[in-house]
């Protein structure tokens, strides 16, 4: 069993969470980041339930200073990068999203590599990856793909994940350091939640399960468990591939009834007011009127979302769990946690 140290950063997010316990099982020791201390206590008591916490530190440390990422740094064999803002609607002033992505991973990265670590993983995002392309493009993306930044529909957070993460690529090639970089690019992240503290991707289920619409847009994303992408950012601190590696963390493109029918077979009563239908694109856009989480999605209505991350599965020999898996776990731990 290893005893190296793994800094985790921004450890209270949904995705972090399930890297620490990953971690944790796997022998590693966790220090995570925290903008405030106060929040090590519930994260503590949320971790203890799934994995032995003795080997779990905190720190205090916020992306917009420079207060605390020294220190965060000392004897750290590898650091995952997860620490960034996310809102589901569009900020009046779009710096809310992208300042702190980017300045807070030049931030990281800069600390990281001044205290020689060895490893760095970003987590970045399919928003960085299949985003503001022409509508007519019938190739599936693959690792080699950068969203438009300027292309239609490319909200303020889909730009600040592509900002950060080609942010972090320039760096380590202007200052060609002696640390392994790579990224987790995941898509619509399901799966179980470890506490009450939800992420963006929680919030829609979340948003069926309650009956907020009648039906389902005609959406497509690349989804995958959350439990997939911790083992992915592991096996990137781990992995004998070269520096560099961009890793897409999808099992399926699926549409969004691919998410609801196993949410309605699985949890019958409980799902009863999730969505069994599509709804017409037109009534999307009349929705959109006066709806700004609807109004963000009207460019991608329709628009098949197609995926080749056979690079990624053979890299890191990944095996994804399915959405008929995912979705429904992500359900069910929203009802066990009364947060319908």
């Amino acid at each position: 069993m290893t005893q190296k140290t793994i800094l985790v950063t921004g450890i209270s997010g949904f995705i972090a969470k399930h890297c620490a316990v990953d971690l944790l099982r796997q022998g590693y020791r966790v220090r995570g980041t925290v903008r405030s201390l106060q929040k090590a206590e519930e994260v503590k008591v949320t971790l203890a339930k799934h994995c032995d916490i003795s080997p779990l530190e905190f720190v205090q440390a916020d992306l917009l200073s420079d207060a605390g990422w020294d220190a965060a740094m000392q004897g750290v064999h590898g650091v995952l990068h997860l620490a960034s803002p996310f809102i589901l609607n569009e900020p009046k002033d779009p710096n809310e999203l992208i300042r702190p992505a980017v300045e807070g991973t030049l931030r990281v990265l800069q600390a990281a590599v001044a205290a020689k670590v060895q490893r760095f993983v970003q987590t970045s995002s399919m928003a960085a990856i299949a985003y503001g392309h022409p509508k007519t493009r019938t190739n599936p993306f693959t690792e080699d793909d950068w969203t438009i930044q300027d292309g239609p529909g490319v909200t303020s957070y889909t730009r600040s994940k592509t900002l950060s993460e080609r942010a972090a690529r320039d760096f380590m090639a202007q200052h060609r350091p002696d640390m392994h970089y790579a990224s987790i690019n995941p898509g619509l992240v399901l799966g179980p939640l470890l506490d009450r503290d939800m992420g963006g991707s929680a919030e829609v289920i979340q948003m069926f399960l309650r009956g907020k619409y009648p039906g389902c847009p005609k959406l497509s994303f690349g989804v995958v468990d959350v439990r997939d992408v911790a083992v992915m950012h592991r096996l990137a601190l781990e992995t004998s591939e070269p520096s560099g590696g961009r890793y897409m963390g999808v099992s399926e493109s699926a549409w969004f009834m691919d998410m609801m029918r196993p949410i309605k077979a699985q949890l019958g009563a409980q799902a009863k007011k999730v969505p069994s239908f599509e709804l017409p694109n037109f009534m999307i856009r009349l929705v959109a009127l006066f709806d700004p989480a609807a109004r963000g999605i009207v460019p991608d209505l329709g628009l098949e979302l197609r995926i080749d991350n056979s690079r990624t599965r053979k890299a890191l020999g990944m095996e994804f769990i399915g959405v008929e898996e995912s979705a429904p776990a992500m359900a069910k731990s929203l009802v066990d946690l009364d947060l319908v």
